[in-house]
């Protein structure tokens, strides 16, 4: 019979509540076969009788010969007719046989590697799942029009069946790369074709595609300083050497790629609004910077993630339209201009780099699933997608005002507006010497959420601050939110 501390010990195992979502068999088993790895029931040590052990536990025999029986079939015991049910052999090759268990969760420290140690060290790129006010880069979800996004999804299973429930190809459905490249061309002055055009998950996967599919740890990447946080952390995982360009009021100053004392193998740019100051690269600078690529048969990593709400004049074209040398790959989302949950992204690709980007790209996820892209091509195809985008930015715009006349009103003797043409958040500096650290946190504590500038610079030649998001919080959220922010500077200003 079990010694007393073991019979407790699968009491304690079965009644845990973690566990309770197993059967009561699966419980028992589980317990059972954790006494035998960590050594407790040592081998040829025989059990208890299904009987007794039943009677012991509380609960039918029948529960406790199927936790036997699965043990029996994974080795961590034998059953011998007429003699009962003892611990395999097999069982003694555990690495944790013999060994006291120490009280309390234990953690082996693990070598990483080199690129593992620097994903880690990075922190990787946070989602704000629940997001409160005013976290940046988060749309708009309660006026999408799901039930017309509910006819179509039935549609695509009325017409494809099973056949939508299969592999989708891993450059992407072609409805939903023809429904892109007719979007881009028309609506960005994109060189789209289908047969250019990659789905993927999301801009964040284009990213990390770039990186490793088109330089080597070690290469140089020209980067925007101040860049999106998402893009450095991808080149950095990737050990490329990025190389901050500082920006102006037009953007990226692209003459210092051209002064460069060494030459980079690609640049990065966020042109239609520069994350985060929300500056437009000027046409001037966009030719420049086509003709830098050309020279030096370099990349141009064009990321264009929210391009769709701009707000003052007409948005500028892409600069993979303007580039007649097949030099730019560029990014896009329906992330940021219909729902984060959709996760599909995409790049348009120059002819020769198709091939290798999807190749590389089956290594990753293999796939997108295919209802949500034949759903998303007929949303496009319909009208639905430029009609829902064609609200939200003027939904976007009145935000925007609100939020800015909403600083001015309630927190202008800490921080400056700077409020930009296009784009979903909106930088603030602050207007005299305050930690930018300690707002963040305590902005966090009260319940909203700020994303910090100085992490987004490498240089130290700017002034701190913080992004807010504006695209998914009302009027009257905005308002109760930045009430409480004006509260919070306040509080530290007193300290």
């Amino acid at each position: 019979m079990f010694k007393h501390a073991q019979l407790e010990s699968v009491k304690a195992w079965i009644g845990d509540p973690a566990h309770g979502a197993l059967p009561l068999h699966a419980r028992i088993q589980r317990a059972l076969r954790q006494l035998i790895l960590d050594g407790a029931l040592d081998v040829g040590k025989p059990l208890p009788a299904s009987r007794a052990l039943a009677r012991s536990l509380g609960v039918s025999r029948d529960t406790v010969e199927s936790a036997y029986s699965q043990l029996h079939a994974e080795g961590f015991i034998e059953r011998r007719v007429g003699s009962g049910s003892f611990v395999s052999e097999r069982a003694q090759a555990s690495s944790r046989r013999g060994t006291a268990r120490r009280p309390g969760p234990q953690r082996e420290s693990v070598r990483l590697s080199q690129r593992g140690t620097s994903i880690l060290q990075g922190g990787g790129v946070r989602d704000f799942v629940a997001p409160r006010p005013f976290a940046p880069g988060v749309p708009e979800t309660r006026s999408f029009p799901l039930r017309t996004w509910e006819r179509l999804e039935r549609q695509v299973l009325k017409d494809y069946g099973t056949q939508a429930l299969r592999h989708s190809p891993p450059q992407g459905v072609e409805p939903l790369r023809r429904a892109i490249a007719d979007y881009v061309n028309l609506e960005r002055g994109a060189r789209a074709t289908p047969e250019r055009v990659l789905v993927l998950t999301s801009s964040q996967q284009a990213l990390a595609l770039c990186a490793t599919v088109l330089l080597d740890a070690g290469d140089r990447i020209f980067i925007e300083d101040p860049v999106y946080h998402g893009a450095r952390k991808a080149f950095d995982a990737a050990g490329l050497a990025c190389v901050p360009v500082p920006l102006d009021d037009q953007g990226m100053q692209v003459a210092r790629l051209h002064d460069a004392a060494s030459p980079a193998r690609a640049v990065f740019l966020t042109p239609s609004h520069q994350f985060p100051t929300g500056a437009t690269l000027a046409l001037d600078r966009r030719l420049a910077v086509i003709e830098w690529a050309r020279q030096n048969q370099a990349w141009i990593i064009e990321d264009d993630y929210d391009s769709e709400f701009h707000y003052a004049g007409k948005p500028t074209a892409c600069v993979q339209g303007l580039d007649p040398h097949d030099r730019t790959i560029y990014i896009g989302t329906f992330t940021k201009s219909l729902f984060p949950g959709l996760r599909i992204g995409y790049v348009v690709l120059p002819p020769q780099l198709v091939a290798p980007m999807t190749v590389a790209r089956t290594l990753l996820d293999g796939h997108s699933a295919s209802i949500p892209q034949l759903t998303l091509a007929r949303f496009i195809e319909g009208g639905h997608f430029g009609a829902y985008v064609r609200a939200m930015r003027g939904v976007y715009a009145d935000r925007l005002d609100v939020l800015a006349g909403l600083v001015r009103a309630h927190l202008a003797d800490f921080v400056e507006p700077r409020v930009p043409a296009g784009g979903m958040q909106m930088p603030c500096v602050f207007t005299h010497d305050i930690s930018e650290r300690a707002v963040i946190d305590a902005a966090a504590r009260a319940g909203i959420d700020l994303l910090g500038l100085t992490a987004l610079h490498a240089s130290t030649r700017h002034r701190a601050g913080f992004l807010m998001g504006f695209a998914a919080y009302t009027p009257a959220e905005q308002e109760t939110a930045v009430e409480q922010l004006a509260r919070v500077l306040r509080e530290l200003e007193r300290r």
